[in-house]
């Protein structure tokens, strides 16, 4: 049963993330944690997103221990080594002409903490891209400017038409917040968002 005086928190200061949410209906307020998100050594991609989803949501939760908290993190890996966001102009496009034609992997990891609950899970996202030649990733770039984008791809955006092909078990996982996998997991603390007041 749902507890009205809970309040829930997405631990993102992503605003792709907060738009997603709020196609939940769900009343909500984002706090923005300060963790280091280098990865550790011999660490995989998987495990840096799980570690890091734990990490943004616990620092959260440790603040405001009566609400529930939502961490998110998403890795994108190439032959299993982690793609950062590029940040630059320069780096998006050198990260374009790498992935041109692979296979990625992108890790989107969710945890959702409350007073006596805590759960993480990863849903990954296949995504095959296209052979991309100087031309095409000049025009994504200017035009999708992808410098926060994990994999340089806003696939929620132009980024879609860089693909040949994505598989996934959830199509909002790719844009960093897997909305079916969260929606279980807010069920199993009491906030099922198709009982929530109006």
């Amino acid at each position: 049963m749902s507890d009205p005086t809970r309040t829930l928190i997405l631990a993102s200061s992503s605003r792709y993330r907060r738009e997603l949410l709020q196609r939940l209906r769900i009343s909500f307020s984002c706090i923005s944690p300060a963790v280091d998100e280098s990865s550790y050594q011999n660490e995989t991609p998987l495990d840096l997103a799980l570690r890091l989803s734990r990490l943004k949501a616990s620092v959260v939760a440790a603040q405001h221990p009566n609400s529930i908290v939502i961490g998110a993190d998403q890795v994108a890996s190439l032959h299993n080594q982690p793609l950062g966001k590029p940040g630059s102009l320069a780096v998006a496009r050198a990260q374009l002409a790498q992935l041109s034609g692979q296979t990625v992997f992108f890790h989107s990891a969710i945890t959702v903490i409350s007073a006596q609950h805590i759960e993480t899970l990863s849903v990954p996202t296949k995504c095959v891209f296209r052979t991309l030649d100087p031309t095409a990733i000049e025009r994504y770039v200017e035009i999708d400017q992808p410098w926060d984008t994990a994999g340089a791809a806003k696939a929620e955006s132009l980024g879609i038409a860089l693909m040949q092909s994505m598989e996934s078990s959830d199509p909002t996982a790719i844009i960093g917040l897997p909305l079916i996998a969260l929606t279980r997991m807010l069920c199993n603390v009491g906030l099922d968002p198709l009982k929530q007041p109006t």
